[in-house]
């Protein structure tokens, strides 16, 4: 007998994506046989056919790149964090179609609370990258009660930021302005850009507590930068853990059992890397 309940992860490339190893353990620590995660290749132009005419047994899919808008604009019901956000990593189906959420909020809120404790919210950021992780990673500064963020970015995006910005003092500036002092500053430091696009930008920006939301090449060289300056540093596998369990959660309607998904995460790391 086949599998009566499924999910799958969308996008592409997709042969990379680890949210089968979490999801999946998940099922295992909870008993849940009947539940099967796969992957399934799919670009933006794709999902509306691959979502819309997915076998009944399908519960829930979670969607990396290059699929995240594209998902926002398909569903049917939307979440208002996901609307806030701009983009979707999370469809489920409900009567009457699906529901589009963003969980990557809540995987900056588990990372930034490994990194820094979860009495001590971060007052003051500097965020680098204005693209649509940023604006999950600002999502969560917000509801964690930071008040000021420096958005560090080539353009000038802050009239996209208005209504996610509001309660906080949004600044933006470019990587030609004099870092080291903000950075020094600051209370967290998280980075949203591809790790060979802050190499040069990594000793100044190294003065504060480390989030990045990369974890393949790890250590990036701004984690590098902070740790030598005695900061602590998380990376994107917390992130990437910290996502997986709300949708976990919306898809089976069960809790999700953390710790044996982030403990199956970093296993599968360490025997691949």
């Amino acid at each position: 007998m086949g599998p009566t309940h499924r999910a799958a992860v969308l996008g592409a490339p997709i042969g990379h994506s680890l949210s089968p190893v979490l999801h999946s353990a998940g099922y295992q620590a909870l008993g849940l046989d009947g539940w099967e995660y796969t992957r399934i290749l799919c670009e933006a132009d794709d999902l509306p056919g691959i979502v819309g005419e997915a076998y009944e047994t399908f519960r829930g899919f979670s969607v990396t790149m290059p699929c995240k808008f594209e998902a926002l604009d398909f569903a049917d019901e939307v979440t208002e964090r996901a609307q806030q956000i701009g983009s979707a990593n999370t469809l489920t189906r409900i009567d009457g179609g699906w529901r589009a959420d963003n969980t990557d909020c809540e995987g900056a809120m588990v990372a930034l609370q490994e990194l820094l404790g979860e009495t001590t919210p971060a007052k003051r950021a500097v965020l680098v990258g204005a693209g649509g992780t940023a604006r999950a990673v600002i999502w969560a500064l917000r509801e964690s009660g930071c008040e000021q963020v420096t958005v560090v970015n080539r353009s000038d995006r802050a009239a996209e930021y208005v209504e996610l910005a509001q309660g906080m003092d949004v600044s933006f500036c470019t990587f030609d302005a004099d870092l080291e002092p903000v950075a020094l500053e600051a209370d967290v430091v998280a980075s949203t850009v591809p790790a060979d696009a802050l190499e040069q930008h990594a000793k100044t920006l190294g003065h504060a507590p480390v989030f990045d939301v990369i974890y393949n090449p790890w250590p990036t060289s701004l984690a590098v930068s902070a740790a030598s300056n005695g900061y602590p540093v998380v990376g994107g596998l917390s992130m990437l853990a910290g996502q997986s369990y709300a949708q976990f959660e919306q898809f089976t309607g069960v809790a999700a059992p953390r710790s044996e998904m982030r403990e199956a995460l970093l296993r599968h790391w360490e025997h691949t890397h």
